[in-house]
This record gives C-alpha cells, sequence and structure tokens, in this order.
C-alpha cells in the first residue's frame, strides 16, 4: 500500500487548504482506540453490572467491552454511554476493515458512521446508499444475535439505496 502523499490547494478565497489522500480511493484508515479509554468505559460497565473491574490482557479489551454491553441489554438495562458508544465504534471499525470502501453509509446514531463497501463513492450530500440503526441492533448484528433478514423485516434497520445491504459482512469474524 502507498504512504498517504500529502496535497494542497488554493480555495476559492485564497486561503491554501491541506489534506491527506490515500493512493486507494480515499481510504481512511480504521481508528486505533485508545486502551485506557476502552478500559475506563468497560470498568464503568463492570461496575454498573455489578461485576469486579477488568483484569484480563489489553488485546482482549474491545471484545469484552461488547460482551459487558450485550449483557447490560440482556438485563434490561441502559449500557453506560461511553460503553456502548466504544463498543460501536470498535465494531463499526472492524467492519470498515473487512469491507472496506466508500459506497455504502453506516449510521448508528448517536455514536458513530463509517463508509464501507467497495463500489462508486459518493462526495457531496446525503450518500445514496445509508444503512440506520440502533446502537443495540448494530451491536446484535455484529455479533451474530441477530439477522439482517429479520433486522430489516422488523423495522430495526433502516436501509436505503440498491448497495445497502450489509448480509455479506454480517456477523462480524
Amino acid at each position: 500500500m502507498n504512504a498517504p502523499r500529502e496535497e494542497t490547494g488554493t480555495r476559492r478565497d485564497g486561503r491554501t487548504r491541506s489534506h491527506r489522500r490515500t493512493e486507494q480511493n480515499g481510504r481512511v484508515p480504521p481508528r486505533r482506540p485508545d486502551p485506557e479509554k476502552l478500559r475506563a468505559a468497560l470498568d464503568a460497565q463492570l461496575v454498573a453490572l455489578d461485576q469486579p473491574a477488568y483484569d484480563g490482557p489489553a488485546a482482549a479489551l474491545p471484545g469484552a467491552l461488547v460482551e459487558a454491553v450485550l449483557t447490560a441489554y440482556d438485563r434490561g438495562l441502559e449500557p453506560e454511554r461511553d460503553a456502548a458508544r466504544q463498543a460501536v465504534r470498535h465494531l463499526l471499525d472492524r467492519l470498515a476493515t473487512t469491507a472496506p470502501g466508500r459506497t455504502v453509509e453506516v449510521r448508528i446514531p448517536p455514536y458513530a458512521a463509517a463508509q464501507v463497501i467497495e463500489g462508486p463513492r459518493h462526495t457531496r450530500g446525503t450518500p445514496p446508499n445509508v444503512v440506520e440503526m440502533s446502537p443495540r441492533t448494530w451491536i446484535e448484528l455484529a455479533v451474530g444475535r441477530r439477522g439482517w433478514d429479520e433486522a430489516v423485516a422488523e423495522g430495526a434497520v433502516a436501509a436505503s439505496g440498491s448497495r445497502a445491504d450489509l448480509s455479506a459482512h454480517l456477523p462480524l469474524a
């Protein structure tokens, strides 16, 4: 993969602009989560669930966080906001890694959005292929607790556009 290159240009108002671009259709690498923030979110969620603080390896933090958030949902509780946000972002980043591209925008309000899947990309305005759902629905789909067709049929997923189907990419491996 080629390294990102720096591009500069001039805006209409005469000011200079600068941005980084990759050679592969503008792909943006996934975020690197801060392990300390993940641990803090996980520990806060575990406290809310009356469970002891996490003492496992740092590499397993994201998976443990997703499980803790699902446990909160299973108990009929609303997960801690930061824990849910970190879990949603982690799973969206995994989707962006396994299905890179800029054709479909996946929105999980209020926590995150990502553009995924190869194909024609949009550059301005509302994208033609949009998938939107709740954080709980996204987490359940991503880990395989719920099927894509079932979620769409129940109205838990709003999908518009000819390419707005994530069933080939879910659950995440």
